[in-house]
């Protein structure tokens, strides 16, 4: 199955609102972190249920962009947004239909590593202005041993880097790489030990390392 045709279904079965859930807890960490100034233009690259766009509402700008390639996605985001500065539109990562120097910031929760990670962050570029800003958060990545088979369990192919991996990745394609952080998820629920194994985790241990360990990995980008 395609990755649009997996993220449709998902869409179509309500897991748009649970990824949002999910996501939240550190999603909100990083957005806090973002430069935005009023007026600006903000992309949101695999933008989901649209939650981030919703969020940064109140911090003023001037246009939200959310970018998905499921048509699903898109829609419920559409639905839940009422907002006429804020439009969410179906494109790949690797091909954004915007012009040269045409957005000030944007965003990435848990989506690049679905894209060809290297076209996705050239393009980013290219619309980016410089100076802009592109903060990169990440649960999947290559240092955090609890996510090794997510790949198989989701059954859509997925980008596992590394920390220096996208370090490497972001300056290749034009970005100075202003800092990578690890932002644990505090807020999650952790069962008692006698609960365990469960279907993620052989121990407690092992999801406590995963959330409030190793976290969601925030690479924040600068354009040159």
């Amino acid at each position: 199955m395609s990755i649009r045709d997996t993220f449709d279904e998902w869409a179509t079965a309500g897991r748009d609102e649970a990824m949002e859930e999910r996501h939240w807890h550190t999603a909100k960490v990083a957005l806090e972190m973002l430069p935005i100034e009023e007026g600006d233009t903000v992309l949101d690259l695999g933008t989901g249920s649209g939650y981030a766009l919703r969020a940064l509402r109140e911090r003023s700008i001037g246009r939200g962009y959310g970018i998905d390639a499921s048509a699903e996605m898109i829609a419920n985001a559409a639905a839940a947004t009422e907002a006429p500065n804020i439009a969410y539109l179906l494109a790949d990562f690797e091909n954004l239909p915007f012009g040269t120097d045409a957005v000030d910031h944007a965003f990435s929760m848990e989506a690049i590593y679905y894209a060809e990670v290297d076209a996705a962050l050239a393009e980013l570029r290219r619309v980016l202005r410089p100076g802009g800003t592109f903060y990169c958060a990440v649960d999947y990545f290559a240092e955090n041993p609890h996510t090794t088979g997510w790949d198989e369990f989701i059954e859509v192919p997925m980008a596992r880097l590394s920390r220096s991996e996208y370090r490497e990745a972001f300056e290749a394609a034009g970005f100075h790489v202003a800092g990578q952080t690890n932002i644990p998820d505090r807020e999650i629920d952790i069962p008692p030990a006698e609960e365990f194994p469960t279907d993620s985790f052989e121990t407690r241990e092992d999801m406590v390392e995963h959330y409030r360990t190793y976290g969601t990995l925030l690479t924040v980008g600068v354009a040159k």
